[in-house]
C-alpha cells in the first residue's frame, strides 16, 4: 500500500512549529513582518496573497499589503520595493509573480535586498545554495525536501529524477536534492528517451506544467513521486503532472493534487520570514 504523503497535516507542523518561534521571538522583543506587493487583479494571485496574508496571521507575523494597479510603472514599483529594502521593520519582502507584461519580472526581482528576499529567488539567493552557503532557498523545492524528511524517505545515495529546469522548482529542486547527498538527474522536454531516465529514479520529482503526461510508464516500481504540478482538468478538477490513479498501485509513497506540495510551499515561506530575523 503506498504511503500517500499529506502536505496539509505537515505543513501545519512546520506553522505549529514557527508559531512557538515568534511567540519566543516576541517575548525578546523581536517582531516579524513580510510585506507583499501584488500588482493588478489576477484572480490566482489574489487567492494565493490572501493564503499567505492568513497563514502569517496563524504564525503571528505582521503582514503589510500593497496592491498596485496594473497600470503602475516599472519605475514606480521598484521605488517601492527600494523604499521597503530601507524600512526596518519590514523583514521580508515578495512580489506576487506573475507581473503585468509592462515590467520586467528580473529585474524586479534583483532589486529585492537579499536579505529580504523570502521568495529565495534574487541571482544571490540561487548563488549561495548553488555553492552551499546560507541563504532563502525557493519555497516548493525547499518544501519538497520537507514532505521527504518528515516522511522518513531517505535521499542520501538515491537515485532522484527532477523532470523539469524552471528557476522557480526545477534547478533549486536539484541542488537541494544534491545537497542532500542524491545521485541526482534533471531531465526536461528536450530529454532523448525520457521514460527510461524516469525509471531510472527512486525518488522522481515531477514539475513539467503538463497534466497527467507522467504515467506509469515513466515509474520503477516502488519509486517515491512527487507531484509539483497544479491544473484543472476538463470536469474542472485539480490534477497534477502525475496521472495519479494510473501510477498508485507502482509507487511506495506519492503527493496527491490537490493537499501535496501545495501547502508546504506557504510553510516554507513562512519559514524564510521566520529566519529573515536570524
Amino acid at each position: 500500500m503506498a504511503l500517500i504523503i499529506d502536505g496539509k497535516k505537515i505543513s501545519k507542523e512546520i506553522k505549529d512549529e514557527l508559531k512557538e518561534k515568534v511567540t519566543a521571538l516576541k517575548g525578546e522583543g523581536k517582531n516579524i513582518a513580510l510585506a507583499v506587493i501584488q500588482v493588478g487583479e489576477d484572480p490566482a494571485s489574489s487567492v494565493y496573497v490572501n493564503n499567505k496574508k492568513k497563514a502569517c496571521e496563524y504564525i503571528g507575523i505582521e503582514s503589510l499589503s500593497f496592491h498596485l494597479p496594473e497600470t503602475i510603472t516599472e519605475e514606480d514599483l521598484l521605488e517601492k520595493i527600494k523604499e521597503l529594502n530601507q524600512d526596518e521593520k519590514v523583514n521580508g519582502i515578495l512580489v506576487q509573480l506573475p507581473l503585468p507584461k509592462h515590467i520586467d519580472e528580473d529585474k524586479v526581482i534583483k532589486t529585492i535586498a537579499p536579505e529580504k528576499d523570502v521568495d529565495g529567488f534574487h541571482p544571490q539567493s540561487v548563488g549561495a545554495l548553488s555553492i552551499g552557503q546560507k541563504g532563502f532557498v525557493s519555497c516548493t523545492p525547499a518544501g519538497v525536501i520537507q514532505l521527504l524528511k518528515r516522511s522518513g524517505i531517505e535521499i542520501a545515495g538515491k537515485e532522484c529524477v527532477v523532470i523539469g529546469r524552471s528557476n522557480i522548482v526545477g534547478k533549486p529542486m536539484a541542488l537541494l536534492l544534491l545537497r542532500e547527498n542524491g545521485t541526482v538527474t534533471i531531465a526536461h522536454s528536450r530529454t532523448a528517451n525520457l521514460k527510461e531516465v524516469a525509471k531510472r529514479a527512486d525518488i522522481l520529482v515531477v514539475a513539467v506544467g503538463k497534466p497527467k503526461m507522467i504515467d506509469s510508464s515513466y515509474i520503477k516500481e516502488g519509486a517515491v513521486v512527487i507531484d509539483v504540478g497544479i491544473h484543472r482538468n476538463e470536469e474542472n478538477k485539480l490534477c497534477g503532472d502525475v496521472d495519479y490513479d494510473d501510477v498508485i498501485e507502482h509507487v511506495s509513497a506519492i503527493t496527491p493534487v490537490p493537499g501535496g506540495v501545495g501547502p508546504m510551499t506557504i510553510a516554507m515561506l513562512m519559514n524564510n520570514c521566520v529566519s529573515s530575523i536570524e
